[in-house]
């Protein structure tokens, strides 16, 4: 029978499974775009184990850039782009040793993170934490501590998409742009023009 505290960790496991074979999913499925709807639902996951673990901010930012964004994006690119990937798959199977050496690598990064998180007391109990959310901890320290880097990370995003405007919409030969004021200025005179054309006489 499955009680009220069994609920998290029927949670986790379930959250954890559907990961992990969605990212399986990802590098095996044939199909681009069914490797990318398998990413946002890997991301959709993630974000999922983040509020079993409590830091529901960073689940929320998972879910609105990585999903909204970042997912969305490599959607859009993968259906609007032709691209032979049966090209790009050539000659794969030659990387998967050195696949299997960074996997290894990582695995046992993992390990010894998750040994020095619970063999030693890392971070402090959990009743001499405050009583406040996670999300005003970290707004709480991102605007006193860090509101200097803060606002000069936004700075740098604002200069960048500035920039992105600027070089898109540089003048190039040969591009047909378009003219606002001269579509607005268009009379009716100017858009059609109406002949009588007499029978049989037509095109």
């Amino acid at each position: 029978m499955i009680t009220p505290d069994m609920l998290p960790s029927l949670a986790f496991y379930g959250f954890a499974f559907i990961l992990v074979v969605s990212a399986l999913g990802v590098i095996t499925a044939k199909n681009p775009v069914y490797s990318v709807l398998l990413l946002i639902l890997a991301f959709f996951n993630a974000a999922g184990l983040f509020v079993l673990l409590g830091a529901e901010f960073v689940a929320m930012i998972l879910v609105i850039v990585y999903v909204g964004a970042v997912a969305v994006l490599f959607l859009f690119v993968v259906m609007m782009l032709d691209v032979d990937f049966k090209s790009l798959r050539k000659g794969a199977m030659h990387y998967v040793p050195l696949g299997v050496l960074l996997g290894g690598v990582l695995l046992i990064e993992l390990f010894v993170l998750f040994k020095a998180r619970f063999g030693t007391e890392v971070f402090p109990q959990a009743d001499t934490l405050p009583e406040i959310s996670n999300t005003q901890q970290i707004g709480a320290v991102l605007y006193t501590d860090y509101i200097f880097a803060f606002q000069v990370a936004g700075l740098i995003l604002l200069v960048a998409m500035i920039g992105a405007i600027v070089l898109t919409h540089r003048t190039r030969p040969n591009v047909r742009r378009q003219n606002v004021a001269k579509q607005n200025a268009t009379t009716q005179e100017d858009a059609m023009e109406i002949q009588q054309v007499e029978t049989g006489k037509g095109i």
